[in-house]
């Protein structure tokens, strides 16, 4: 029997209906969960237990973007093809208007590849026996998210917004759905960068290899976009932790500034989460996942950088010759069968009929089998290739994120990292009360030491391929870590009192002062990513700003939000010197109105800086003009070098200026242009002006992806960037929090959160987010739910 009680003021989203509150129930209640908002929409859930908690914040989530994760839900079940066919693919936001779009910014395949892609790599059986495993409280949360999402299913039908009212996927949901929600969220580093290998090694049921299959030989170029994609165009974050040697206040500050999509089930959604006595977080969760993955309590602060650490080895199997269908290979000279799966995918006809399709995918006990044939991984009589991905089965991110929840200090949340080795793919920074930072890489990476890349076992450094028909060539153990994966305890981590930074290069340069190298000889494994090269812009920019403020004053709150958005673009001031003064004389008329549009910039990305269009797409072009620099990268000095401009490239850097002067000119849009005349995010009809660069290319901290390049109209929509952007520091009475989330609470154009915090990150506005329960009720957007059940 549900009872539903409402209190204070009932929401006014027109799409989010509020039921009429029934009888209270005579017994004790099974689920009770207060669900509070606040501005901007943000749900304080607070529960007795977790199961209640996981309720709360599933019936809050599902009110803000219930078409979204249905949506996700139709995904990670392998039922695209079903509902929309397998050809197509899933839309991205530019194509549904104001609404949510479905396309994953980590793989890109047609409805019928996606279905087989999830239906053949996740492991349900498996992924169930390791919750089971587990400790309780993931288990419990995920128990009630589905019981308080489907509520809200089932007591709305027919209210939906507009994106699928009345849509025959939008279904109540299963646990063993929540299991691949998850397991989808770990694969974004591994399996989904390979899925369309994946998908083409699947076979036919009963089909034997094809005798006229041909090897080729290895090109390991494919690999290495895909690296370069992942690690330098996808992920991106920053985060600086700040101790009490450089605090205002003697304790610490944390920046979390996290670039993730904008659109899909990956977006952020504020939430404070709450079991009195035992878990008390506020912050944000991933669609799908219970907990707080950035945030704080009342005694730390977190975040999190995508790591440039590899996820995944891939080994080459040496088959037996007396298997034909190749499924067959050998093991220290034994031979071993290949694990079959065959799946089946269903796919909607012109006529609205089904049709049937099945494929058989193999593994062996080091991974999936993968071809790229175009690039030599071919599957042969002799030899087939698997990716090994300790992610596949990585059911310990919810436990983790718990446990760091539930920490004290930065060294209690190290310990977590320890215990639970469960972060997929990401760095974590933190900051507590006291003034300790903390700097680790405690992702989930493979156990391959550096002696396995220099005896024989590494076949292959580009593609990360490993002689797999060796044991001795397999992963390694370390005591206290699941099998096959290092222990945090032997990876890179610090903890400081001044302060850590990284903005996705490697954990070497996380403090200027103290470059972090790792344990004689070898340091730590090259999995982990290298030290003594080249910085990103974005990187050298982080810290540049950030050492050129402590040197003149103690750091606080207002600083870091400051240096956040204070938008200076680290490519302009390394090249415009040079390159105006070689504009000096010049008498081409176009290149002397683009220097004095250049000369005329602050050489910032703000909304009303002039000249910021002209230079990116001058820079864009620039970046790729060879031996640029005039200082060489020094290893020893990696925030500062390489710079300035070599008198050879002069030339060709004005060229580039040129050929961006007359493609503005050719799209109607002033040299001087203000940016934020021409980048913009729409939403119901207004455009918003958007400050911001693109990161690693140009150097600019606060870091924005548009969904397309420069039209008449500007760069219209994000597709990546800005998301979660938190500041955080402590009082007396705990937690001092300014945050705001980018695109909003709701992917719903007639929610109040559709739109509301768009602006603020357009103004640079700072909301102060309440933690006590004083601080809840006297918010003026206070509005109550209790659920129970």
């Amino acid at each position: 029997m549900l009872a539903l009680a409402l209190a204070g003021c009932s929401s006014n989203d027109s799409d989010t209906p509020q039921s009429t509150t029934p009888p209270p129930v005579a017994t004790a209640s099974r689920i009770n969960v207060d669900v509070v908002r606040t501005t901007y929409g943000v749900p304080h859930v607070k529960a007795r237990d977790f199961r209640s908690l996981g309720y709360g914040l599933a019936y809050a989530y599902a009110q803000d973007n219930l078409c979204m994760f249905a949506d996700s839900v139709v995904t990670v079940r392998g039922e695209r093809s079903q509902f929309f066919g397998g050809e197509a693919r899933a839309p991205r936001r530019s194509e549904t208007g104001d609404e949510y779009g479905a396309a994953s910014g980590f793989m890109d395949l047609k409805n019928e590849d996606s279905d087989f892609f999830f239906k053949g790599y996740l492991d349900i059986e498996q992924l169930r026996a390791n919750y089971a495993a587990g400790s309780a409280e993931p288990r419990e949360l995920v128990e009630g998210y589905v019981e308080g999402y489907n509520r809200y299913v089932k007591s709305f039908a027919g209210q939906y917004p507009a994106a699928c009212n009345n849509a025959r996927w939008v279904r109540p949901i299963t646990v063993d759905d929540m299991y691949l929600v998850m397991a989808e969220k770990a694969l974004h580093a591994t399996g989904q960068v390979f899925a369309k290998e994946f998908v083409a090694a699947g076979r036919a049921p009963g089909v034997t290899l094809a005798a006229s299959t041909k090897a080729r030989k290895f090109d390991p170029a494919f690999l290495l976009a895909r690296l370069d994609k992942l690690n330098r165009q996808g992920f991106g974050s920053n985060a600086l932790a700040v101790g009490k040697d450089l605090s205002a206040n003697g304790r610490g500050l944390l920046l979390g500034n996290p670039h993730y999509p904008w659109t899909t089930a990956d977006r952020f959604y504020q939430a404070h989460l709450t079991v009195p006595g035992d878990y008390d977080a506020m912050g944000v969760i991933i669609g799908g996942i219970p907990a707080i993955v950035i945030g704080f309590n009342r005694d730390i602060a977190w975040s999190h950088t995508v790591t440039t650490a590899l996820h995944f080895t891939t080994f080459r199997l040496a088959l037996d010759p007396a298997d034909a269908s190749g499924t067959t290979y050998l093991y220290d000279g034994a031979p071993v069968k290949m694990r079959a799966k065959t799946v089946s995918v269903d796919l909607l006809q012109a006529d609205g009929t089904l049709s049937k399709r099945s494929k058989t995918f193999w593994f062996s006990q080091q991974g999936a089998v993968i071809v790229k044939p175009e690039a030599g991984m071919t599957w042969t009589a002799s030899n087939a290739y698997v990716l090994a991905d300790p992610n596949r089965n990585n059911t310990r991110m919810l436990e983790q994120w718990l446990g760091i929840g539930r920490a004290s200090n930065v060294q209690a949340i190290k310990s977590s990292l320890d215990k639970t080795v469960g972060l997929p793919w990401v760095n974590t920074l933190a900051a507590d009360r006291d003034g300790s930072v903390l700097f680790a890489d405690a992702s989930v990476v493979p156990h391959m030491g550096a002696q396995k890349f220099g005896n024989g076992c590494l076949l292959l450094q580009a593609a990360l391929l490993f002689d797999g028909s060796r044991s001795s060539c397999a992963w390694g153990t370390d005591a206290n870590a699941p099998a096959g994966i290092y222990s945090p305890v032997n990876g890179p981590w610090t903890i400081r009192t001044d302060y850590v930074g990284n903005s996705n290069d490697s954990y070497w340069l996380n403090n200027p002062k103290a470059l972090l190298t790792g344990p004689a000889p070898f340091g730590y494994s090259p999995l982990y990513g290298r030290v003594g090269v080249e910085q990103s812009l974005r990187t050298r920019i982080g810290f540049r700003q950030f050492d050129e403020l402590a040197q003149t004053k103690k750091i606080g709150l207002v600083d870091l939000q400051a240096l956040a958005f204070g938008n200076r673009l680290y490519a302009a001031e390394l090249v415009l010197p040079e390159l105006l003064t070689a504009c000096t004389g010049n008498t081409d008329p176009v290149l002397v109105q683009a220097c004095t549009a250049l000369a005329g910039w602050d050489r910032r990305v703000n909304v009303d800086s002039r000249g910021a269009v002209l230079f990116r797409e001058f820079w864009n072009s620039a970046v790729t003009v060879p031996n640029k620099w005039a200082v060489a990268f020094n290893p020893a000095d990696p925030v500062n070098t390489p710079s300035g401009v070599a008198p050879a490239a002069v030339p060709a850097m004005l060229a580039c200026l040129k050929t961006a002067a007359l493609k503005l000119q050719s799209l109607g849009i002033p040299l001087d242009g203000k940016l934020g005349d021409y980048q913009t995010e729409t939403r119901n009809g207004v455009r918003i002006p958007l400050h911001g660069g693109i990161g690693n290319i140009d150097g600019s901290y606060n870091s924005l992806t548009m969904r397309g390049a420069l039209t008449e109209t500007g760069y219209n929509g994000v597709y990546w960037g800005e998301s979660y952007i938190q500041t955080v520091s402590f009082d007396d009475q705990g937690p001092v929090a300014q945050a705001m989330l980018t695109y909003g609470q709701s992917t719903n154009p007639k929610s109040p959160y559709y739109v509301d915090q768009t602006g603020v990150y357009s103004r640079k506005e700072w909301p102060l987010l309440p933690f006590s329960e004083e601080k809840i009720k006297a918010d003026p957007g206070y509005q109550t739910l209790t659920l129970t059940e």
